[in-house]
């Protein structure tokens, strides 16, 4: 739930989709159903991924609306066994039963007293084994489980419906080849076995169980869609076989071929296409899949001084786990005691392990390979790392790129327009067969499977069923779908999230960047560099002071000044008695009776002190590209502390890396111009956009955008929110296990430059993979549908074609899966 809102996002699973145009269809129901703020249906995913008002709709209200446009939201199941202590009669079974009944998402529950044992049946999308343990415990009674019971599905969904598909298949071909044996003496030899009455019975006979058993879902598809006055891919199958089915029947009574044995060649490759298009799919959500598997099962807790093994859903925010050399860390925490190394390639891509210790983050499901350590559980369940990846994949894999509108378009008119384009097909050949025949008898001595001895009604028929099964919207729907489907996963392994589709496309045509400076390029964690006194105060004297004065601020540098007073130096610091804080200019502080303010010329100008004697240690410093923060006592300008950030190792890499990509890279700072170009000099930026306060940042990014830039602003997310937002594309930085960066568009899990060039890289490579899928899907029917009109496609051949173009766009799109995203070493 969005928390601000009060809005719902959820993640539909939908059966009874079979093509882009009952997506399309279906996400038109949606959009129109009242408390329905966006819908997004995936083809790709057969998921719908829909945002509503729950005081408007609820759960039940949207799989009403599904089913209203023909389809039916698929039921996510889980179970789970829950051991069962306190239960002393078979009214205790009762009353636990009772209690898991009325919990919310709970389908079934069987509670065996002699096992103390219950069984439980549930949606996990509206609760988990640890709420059933809750509503067991509120009943009186205890639940715990063991290593192995947590919660399992019922049945893999996707896994049956492939199972089911792959039966199917081997059932229409087991009864199909016997007819594609039948037709080969007659096609080769023209020999009939059997006579020719005997072949055509026995050509319907068979043909009838294959259209109308193992293509018992493409018909019911058709009927729920025309029931529905839409239609989609199956109606052009349904109407393709049966046309030509009834062409075996009618050859008994007119002189006409008979089609019935093609009409089951076709539903036959038909099915097997679907079933290899589902491998396919299946192949490019593996991401996803990979993600789930990587969760611990268990955790050890410390419990009363005692180590205990409890079920990862035990497991609280604040529990201290212990956690030995190769195990899986079970959740993000905080490391307490304890020194490793800690395998976290499964988040960031990294294949080096990183070094933790005391007072370090870690995430949940990463490998610690060395050292034992103990850790505090800072974060359980759906707000882990891994929950809110698996989320930010799913929403991006619900979103759209916008080259994917004009497939759209197309896609809602293409069934209703190769209707009408069939329907003018056989009306031309038997109203103008003196056009059509020349075409076919020029043809026939190259193409075998042109026969123009075969009579006009019989072209006619051959030439409108192929117009039928060939024209293809599958190969559009998913042409955008899968390639981000996959994109969006290869980002993931390389510790780059995509929240927005959209973000794909414009990553690789903007060709600006602008990096904020502290934290992104730099550390973040700046250092005292240098302590200036002019005549009259002495240096330790002036930062004991400096020091007391910033022990009331929030800002690193403040906290730096402190650092180096107290920690390094050891000096007893004075409280202030007063302390202001003035964004993006200073402090001003009385410090043991004294006035002391630290900041910029302007500020102390206003405490009544003249900066132009510290303008020459200013400069000096600047030219370094050390930040020289003025000090000033009583109203005397008394000396300068300069404090330099550390410039992350990566930064100069990144950006040579990404200037040789072509982009152009700009640095926005709040830094005077003079440390800003400095330190834009170091890592190799050109253009810099210096003393930007930081609620100015998001109007400089404006005006780049008014000057005709396309802008891709990277920064922490939290400080430079407004202005990732105004780009047209915000790249957050994620800081630790926190992802979930509402201002972003795309989230790097590591705080490292090059994952910048990565999420270029996974940009480009996903965008070109859409751009060939859509080309090829396009240049597939605009040249196959001519070729079917013209009578030179066999039914059959037309059916071959049209399988192998939506199974070739998915098979193109797995091919990111082995793209070379990694920059340059």
């Amino acid at each position: 739930m969005n928390p601000v809102s009060g809005l719902i996002e959820q993640s539909l699973a939908i059966d009874g989709m079979t093509c882009a145009a009952c997506a399309r269809r279906l996400e038109a129901q949606l959009g129109k159903t009242p408390g329905v703020i966006r819908a997004r249906v995936n083809p790709a995913t057969a998921r719908a991924h829909v945002t509503y008002d729950p005081a408007t709709i609820t759960l039940a209200g949207l799989a009403r609306a599904v089913e209203a446009a023909g389809y039916r939201v698929r039921e996510e199941t889980a179970t789970v066994d829950l051991p069962i202590s306190g239960m002393t009669c078979a009214g205790c079974a009762a009353t636990v039963t009772r209690a898991l009944e009325r919990s919310p998402g709970v389908q079934a529950a069987v509670v065996n007293l002699a096992t103390a044992t219950a069984t439980v049946t549930y949606d996990p999308r509206v609760t988990d084994a640890g709420r059933l343990r809750g509503a067991v415990e509120a009943a009186g009674y205890g639940a715990s489980a063991t290593a192995g019971d947590r919660a399992r599905a019922v049945v893999d969904p996707d896994l049956a419906d492939l199972a089911a598909a792959r039966r199917r298949t081997l059932v229409a071909w087991a009864l199909t080849a016997p007819i594609v044996l039948w037709m080969i003496p007659e096609m080769f030899f023209h020999y009939v076995p059997f006579g020719h009455l005997t072949m055509n019975l026995g050509m319907v006979v068979l043909a009838a169980p294959v259209l109308f058993v193992t293509g018992r879902n493409t018909y019911s598809s058709a009927l729920r869609a025309l029931a529905h006055r839409s239609a989609n891919m199956d109606v052009l199958i349904t109407m393709g076989t049966g046309v030509a089915f009834l062409t075996g029947p009618a050859s008994f009574i007119f002189p006409i071929a008979n089609y019935s044995g093609i009409a089951a060649m076709i539903m036959a490759f038909h099915l097997t296409g679907r079933y290899f298009e589902a491998r396919a799919r299946g192949r490019a959500s593996e991401a996803i899949r990979k993600l789930l598997e990587l969760e611990a099962d268990t955790a050890s807790v410390i419990v009363n001084g005692d180590e205990v093994l409890v079920p990862i859903d035990r497991v609280r925010a604040g529990d201290l786990m212990v956690v030995r050399p190769g195990e899986k860390i079970p959740t993000d925490g905080v490391i307490v005691e304890g020194q490793s190394a800690v395998d976290e390639s499964m988040a960031t891509g990294e294949s080096l392990p990183a070094g933790k210790g005391p007072g370090d983050e870690v995430i949940g499901a990463t490998i610690n390979r060395q050292g034992l350590l103990k850790i505090r559980a800072t974060r359980v369940g759906g707000d882990t790392f891994l929950a809110q990846v698996i989320r930010l994949v799913e929403e991006a894999q619900g979103t759209r790129v916008p080259i994917q509108e004009f497939a759209d378009r197309v896609t809602a008119v293409f069934v209703p327009t190769v209707l009408a384009l069939a329907t003018l097909t056989l009306a031309a050949w038997l109203a103008f067969p003196g056009v059509f025949g020349p075409v076919v008898a020029a043809a026939a001595p190259y193409l075998p499977w042109v026969n123009p001895a075969l009579g006009p009604f019989t072209l006619a028929v051959g030439a409108t069923v192929a117009v039928l099964v060939i024209a293809c919207p599958c190969a559009l729907g998913l042409a955008t779908p899968t390639a981000l489907m996959v994109g969006s996963g290869l980002g993931a392994e390389n510790g780059v999230l995509i929240r927005h589709g959209a973000a794909i496309q414009v990553l690789q045509e903007a060709r600006t960047i602008v990096f904020d400076k502290t934290g992104t390029l730099t550390t973040g964690r700046p250092a005292v560099t240098a302590i200036e006194a002019v005549a009259g105060f002495d240096r330790r004297e002036l930062l004991r002071l400096a020091a007391g004065a910033e022990q009331g601020s929030e800002h690193p540098l403040g906290r730096a000044v402190v650092a180096r007073a107290r920690d390094e130096q050891g000096l007893e610091l004075p409280s202030p008695d007063e302390f202001e804080a003035i964004p993006g200019r200073g402090i001003r502080a009385r410090v043991e009776g004294r006035q002391v303010v630290l900041g910029t010329r302007a500020l102390l100008r206003e405490a009544g002190a003249d900066p132009a004697a510290l303008e020459n240690l200013v400069r000096a410093r600047e030219e370094e590209g050390d930040t020289a923060t003025l000090v000033a006592v009583d109203g005397r300008a008394a000396g300068i502390i300069a404090l330099a950030d550390t410039l992350k190792e990566d930064s100069a890499a990144a950006v040579a890396e990404l200037e040789r990509l072509g982009y152009r890279t700009a640095m926005i700072t709040g830094d005077n111009r003079r440390t800003a170009e400095a330190v834009a000099r170091k890592v190799g930026i050109r253009r810099v956009l210096a003393e930007v306060l930081p609620a100015d940042k998001a109007a400089e990014i404006r005006r780049l955008q008014e000057a005709g830039e396309r802008v891709v602003m990277v920064g922490d997310g939290i400080n430079d929110a407004p202005a990732l937002t105004q780009a047209d594309v915000g790249i957050a930085l994620g800081t630790g296990t926190d992802i979930a960066i509402e201002s972003s568009d795309v989230t790097l899990v590591r705080g490292d430059l090059k994952a910048v060039v990565v999420a270029i890289n996974v940009s480009r490579h996903t965008f070109r993979k859409i751009r060939e899928n859509l080309f090829w899907a396009f240049f597939y029917n605009l040249v196959a549908v001519p070729l079917a009109v013209l009578g030179l496609l066999h039914p059959v051949i037309a059916e071959i074609a049209m399988a192998t173009s939506s199974i070739s766009v998915v098979a193109n799109a797995n091919r990111l899966r082995g793209a070379p995203v990694r920059p340059r070493s």
